[in-house]
């Protein structure tokens, strides 16, 4: 099954990761309309910014 999303790339750090399975750690967020994947190394780094929904670039 292709998927046109594969390689998923980190909005924050630049990681690409084309496993499908591996990238279901990885979330996703809207900011100013636009669609925002982070890696789970960034997600978990900074999970309370992304809790208190501070958008990236207050990071």
């Amino acid at each position: 099954m292709d998927d046109p999303e594969l390689p998923r790339t980190c909005a924050w750090c630049g990681r690409q990761e084309t496993d499908l399975v591996r990238s279901l750690a990885w979330t996703t967020a809207i900011e100013n309309g636009r669609p925002r994947t982070f890696c789970d190394t960034c997600s978990r780094e900074h999970l309370r910014a992304m809790e208190g929904k501070l958008d990236s670039e207050h990071w």
